[in-house]
């Protein structure tokens, strides 16, 4: 087995904030500079992992990943595993992230990651997260009591998934605030429900009459606010903290394992990874991934029509406000993409409704270390440069719009991932045809896995079976979507109702919620007072019960 690595470091994507421990990094979530974090090394795989990790069970498999990045002098092996353990145990699969096979003619895999406490991917992390989080106040708060305990204010923003999955991750967690921003009226009822109903007292969600993409602003204009930042530790829940990604890595070995035991994989075969994509976290964690040693072909970005990521594999540009067909003259575009809020179109798959991808910057920075400069560069100076140039082009992306890069930095980036955009109607073609295939025998799909499988059936054409496979990962239940299942599916309601919706999911709409409201126009200093407000009150309840 692989053993806990040296002390491993980590760093910012513009440049500053070096040095830094992997609890410092869980706890603070966001550089002091605006960056991420990194580590400062992708640790390499130890040269017996394809045997000895091959049958590990899926905690185990995620022990031996984690210590590759977390050193024994931080988190205690034992420990490290009891958080491990109890992060997974609120699973309903006995193996965490199972893979099914959808279309075995063509090689088309799904993996399950929908499978905790609030049904979607989101939780493979954030359950992990909320236990880190814990444990590192627990250790902190020894022998302190009333204000002198460390507090954390967790401050997130979601497009639906992230929320309900941090929520659950940290409701009721000791020393603890955590508030969630969504777009109010944007996430589906089944996202709201999930959020709005838990009336723990360390919960608090904020609905805000804007975008996804002004929920984040807020997130990171608190973040880079020196104010709050005096009187709060200030923790991040969103694929911008790196623990995020860092859990993430474990499935995509998993399911690697689990296809490799197949007997239709054959030993030249070829395995790429499909990912819906909005934020980039997910495909992030692929990256790392398959940078570590995991043999993965290609990675495979599915956009759904906020595809600013599409757009920027095909041309180098990375643009906030598309511009299609006619739109540049005024006239209607040639795919019906017409100018909307903010630059962000509602689709059916609304947890991608994203204009700005937070992680890519961290994908930007790895590309600029390896394009722009030598082995022979001192590694600080390498390190230097590359925050320099992704520093300058999120200045770009702030003051101008968007960035364009080299063709060198393109080719790079292309070396490892590939894209395609997916439309509405795409999408519930492909809910109908999955459903309705002798092969995937009724399996019903929600819209962002939906984009997976087409983009996976697309990219098959190109990289064809039986040398090629092509793992989609399934990113949520389809009751969470059900309003897009049912326009796909219109005549299946009765079974929608018999054999999919959980039980979990009846009457959860019909329950007493708890959300403040916030307008767009008070800003983030709006949200900055419902935040004082709300974690004094907390403090001040905590100190009148341990009185």
């Amino acid at each position: 087995m692989a053993s806990h690595t040296a002390s491993q470091r980590y760093l910012s994507t513009r440049g500053g904030s070096y040095d830094l421990s992997f609890e410092q990094v869980v706890l603070k979530g966001l550089a002091s500079d605006g960056g991420l974090f990194i580590p400062e090394e992708i640790p390499v795989l130890p040269s017996d992992w394809a045997s000895n990790w091959q049958h590990l069970s899926f905690q185990d498999l995620a022990y031996e990943i984690f210590s590759l990045y977390i050193s024994p002098s931080e988190i205690p092996a034992a420990d490290l595993k009891g958080i491990i353990h109890r992060s997974y145990s609120t699973f309903r699969a006995e193996d965490i992230t199972p893979t099914v096979t959808l279309d075995e003619k063509n090689n088309i895999h799904l993996l399950e990651l929908f499978h905790g406490p609030t049904f979607a991917f989101k939780d493979v992390a954030l359950q992990f997260l909320g236990n880190l989080f814990e444990y590192f106040l627990v250790r902190r708060n020894q022998d302190k009591s009333g204000r002198d305990r460390e507090h954390l204010t967790v401050v997130g923003a979601t497009s639906g998934d992230t929320g309900s999955a941090a929520i659950y991750g940290l409701r009721g967690k000791k020393d603890v605030s955590v508030f969630i921003m969504h777009p109010l009226g944007k996430v589906s009822a089944v996202q709201e429900a999930q959020m709005t109903t838990v009336m723990d007292a360390n919960v608090h969600n904020l609905a805000v009459d804007g975008t996804f993409d002004d929920c984040q602003d807020f997130v990171k204009a608190l973040f880079a606010d020196p104010e709050i930042n005096k009187t709060h530790r200030l923790a991040a829940v969103n694929s911008i903290n790196w623990a995020r990604i860092l859990a993430q890595i474990t499935y995509y070995f998993y399911s690697y394992f689990n296809l490799i035991r197949q007997p239709s994989f054959l030993p030249a075969s070829l395995v790429r990874f499909v990912v819906p994509t909005g934020n980039f976290g997910d495909i992030l964690a692929g990256y790392f991934a398959k940078r570590m040693g995991l043999p993965a072909e290609k990675l495979v970005i599915a956009t759904n029509e906020n595809d600013i990521l599409h757009r920027f594999w095909q041309s180098g540009k990375y643009e906030k406000r598309p511009v299609h067909g006619k739109e540049a003259e005024g006239g209607i575009p040639e795919d019906g993409v017409k100018a909307h809020e903010g630059g962000v179109k509602e689709t059916l798959s609304p947890a991608m409704d994203i204009l700005v991808s937070s992680n890519f910057e961290r994908l930007l920075w790895f590309l600029s270390y390896e394009v722009y400069s030598t082995n022979s560069d001192a590694v600080s100076q390498r390190r230097a440069q590359a925050g320099d140039h992704v520093r300058q082009w999120l200045n770009d992306l702030k003051t101008e719009g968007g960035f364009r890069v080299d063709q060198q930095l393109l080719k790079a980036a292309q070396k490892d991932f590939e894209s395609y955009r997916v439309s509405d109607d795409e999408t519930l073609e492909t809910i109908k045809n999955t459903f309705s295939s002798p092969s995937s025998k009724g399996y019903v799909l929600d819209p962002h896995s939906a984009i997976g499988i087409h983009a996976a059936y697309r990219s098959a054409k190109i990289s064809t079976p039986p040398s090629t496979h092509h793992i989609a990962l399934a990113t949520a239940h389809p009751a969470k979507f059900s309003n897009a299942v049912e326009r796909a599916l219109p005549d299946e309601k009765e079974h929608f109702q018999a054999n999919v919706l959980p039980e979990e999911f009846k009457g959860l709409e019909d329950k007493p919620r708890r959300v403040s409201h916030v307008r767009k126009a008070d800003g983030w200093e709006g949200v900055r007072r419902v935040v004082v407000a709300e974690v004094e009150a907390e403090l001040q309840a905590a100190e009148r019960a341990e009185k």
